[in-house]
């Protein structure tokens, strides 16, 4: 049965808190989920808590009852506890009524069957956890394999970025790993780069994709390094009619990947 706690130096309380800083993060190996939306797409895709904390309001939901009895079957930890509390664990002062602390999932490249998706995301030094999020959500909507942070970038795992993957997190395989490495694992098997890049001469419109494609949009101030580029099979470009040179990232990302999509279709 779950337990009730009202104080915020209870132990459980204290480490989901905890999960809102990357060092305790890397240290537990676990992250943070909120909300029935997403901590239900985690159980839909196999997925379960370690730990769960709700209102006694979430708690009364007939989907997150099942999840809160499934979780304490499998040996999780669940917990009711009052709004203030679920306010400190998340960050916000308008609280989801459920957080829960999930394992993290690591995957490297080896791990990786390029063969199971006809389509991944590649994304280098991304700062901006919430574009991670919405490229994740970008990559299930399309039905891609996972996504590949190159370089040193924001955490994939983090609240923010969670929470923008509306649920992805659980369904995108999530690699991180360093240019050089990307590269050799890339040209040991098939699989066509494609960069995106204002200097490019092919329009995203007018290019052939090859699959299994594998999509690398570049850090969100500097694009990509001009060696990145030099590596790729296929460079394109997103023309702007206005007066901006460029989109967001994650809308970069969510252009390219649907492009590649319909081209598949004709």
């Amino acid at each position: 049965m779950p337990r009730l706690v009202t104080s915020f130096s209870n132990t459980t309380v204290k480490r989901l808190r905890s999960l809102r800083e990357k060092k305790a993060r890397r240290a537990e190996g676990l992250f943070l989920a909120e909300g029935l939306r997403i901590i239900a797409e985690a159980r839909d895709s196999g997925r379960l808590p370690e730990i769960i904390a709700f209102s006694a309001e979430g708690g009364r939901h007939p989907l997150a009852a099942e999840i809160i009895a499934a979780t304490e079957a499998k040996g999780g930890e669940a917990i009711e506890t009052d709004p203030d509390i679920l306010s400190k664990m998340s960050g916000k002062d308008n609280p989801q009524m459920l957080v829960a602390a999930f394992r993290q999932q690591s995957v490297n490249l080896t791990d990786i069957d390029r063969g199971s998706a006809p389509l991944w995301l590649v994304a280098q030094a991304l700062r901006d956890p919430g574009n991670i999020g919405t490229i994740l959500r970008t990559g299930d909507a399309v039905g891609a394999g996972g996504l590949i942070l190159v370089d040193d970038s924001a955490d994939p795992f983090s609240v923010e970025a969670v929470r923008a993957s509306m649920g992805a997190i659980f369904t995108q395989a999530v690699v991180q790993a360093r240019w050089p490495d990307f590269l050799a694992w890339l040209r040991s098997g098939p699989g066509q780069l494609v960069g995106t890049s204002l200097k490019a001469t092919h329009d995203y419109l007018d290019a052939t994709y090859l699959a299994p494609c594998f999509l690398l949009i570049g850090n969100e101030q500097q694009g990509l390094p001009a060696d990145y580029e030099k590596e790729c099979d296929l460079l394109v470009k997103i023309p702007m009619a206005g007066r901006a040179d460029s989109l967001n990232a994650a809308m970069a990302a969510a252009v390219m990947a649907f492009q590649v999509k319909a081209s598949w279709r004709n």
